[in-house]
């Protein structure tokens, strides 16, 4: 009983505990079945638990995934812009939530099986290594802390998915209001990101938004590639960028 109690004296409520991280606190997944069958806490598939009674977002999921496996899935792109209030237009309130990650850092079964009443979406992708310590924030959701996207890593992100899971023009609309970027890891980050498109893209952007930072840039250290990069299938290429964006952003 003691053993229980002291558990339950530890566990945060609206978070999750994974049994690895259980087990090296000596609390074995026999220990962890009796506790379920007594109605002390609740099983949301193999490997992860919540107190029994307990409601739990999916930042609660993401912020066990951080703290007690040590992933890199985070909220990033727009979500993470959102959560920051960089997109004031598009309100608060998030019913679609993207997480990002390395090729190598999978979401377990019992996050992809639970239902956490919002559409996410994991993106995983050779974009940056993500190492960058820098470049991530927390943020504060309900009770929990969960690491996000800095808007510089986030806005990067947000134009990864551009055409097909973003809008350019929703994208541009947001960087709008991107004005205070650190220009010094934005050029990290810029050196460091894997795609021509995303690079190119996101340089396009800020010029046409006259951001003070991009001044600060030192474009001959940025890998820009060769060859066109086609975003906008009807629009016009933009030469000095070799892209080509919706006409009424060309010129």
């Amino acid at each position: 009983m003691d053993n229980i109690n002291l558990l339950m004296r530890k566990w945060q409520k609206e978070t999750i505990k994974l049994s690895s991280a259980l087990g090296e606190t000596g609390y074995q997944k026999d220990l962890l079945k009796k506790y379920v069958s007594s109605g002390w806490l609740e099983s949301l598939g193999y490997g992860a638990y919540k107190l029994a009674g307990d409601t739990v977002e999916w930042y609660g999921a993401i912020e066990a995934l951080q703290k007690q496996k040590g992933s890199d899935i985070h909220p990033g792109g727009k979500t993470a812009l959102i959560l920051k209030g960089y997109a004031h237009y598009l309100g608060t309130s998030l019913n679609h939530i993207d997480l990002f990650g390395s090729k190598a850092d999978i979401l377990p079964k019992w996050f992809k099986d639970h239902d956490w009443r919002v559409s996410v979406i994991y993106i995983q992708t050779k974009l940056f290594k993500y190492n960058l310590l820098e470049s991530y924030s927390n943020s504060l959701l309900g009770n929990v802390e969960v690491k996000v996207s800095s808007p510089e890593l986030a806005a990067l992100e947000m134009l990864h998915l551009v055409p097909k899971g973003q809008s350019f023009d929703e994208a541009a609309k947001i960087m709008e209001g991107l004005t205070t970027l650190r220009p010094e890891l934005v050029q990290r980050l810029l050196e460091q990101c894997n795609s021509v498109k995303v690079k190119r893209l996101f340089l396009f952007i800020a010029e046409k938004h006259d951001h003070p930072w991009i001044k600060e840039l030192k474009l001959n250290r940025i890998n820009l590639g060769s060859g066109k990069r086609v975003i906008e299938e009807d629009g016009v290429l933009d030469k000095k960028y070799y892209i080509t964006v919706p006409r009424e952003y060309a010129g």
